[in-house]
């Protein structure tokens, strides 16, 4: 396994976890659609495309 090829991805899928659990952790829970314990599991479980799909999906916009 090149690892000069997977370990950019693997370090971006670990940040991009931190920062949305982070976003989930302080945003208030009236501006996240659906519960925050949902979008944090969807986030640990459903490797890159959770922490997306919150970003896209799960924060509203005012």
């Amino acid at each position: 396994m090149d690892w000069k090829l997977v370990l950019p991805i693997i370090i971006l899928q670990f940040l991009l976890l931190v920062i949305v659990l982070v976003d989930i952790i302080r945003r208030d829970s009236s501006r996240i659609r659906g519960p925050k314990i949902v979008w944090v599991l969807v986030s640990l479980f459903i490797s890159m495309f959770g922490p997306l799909a919150y970003l896209i999906f799960g924060r509203k916009k005012y």
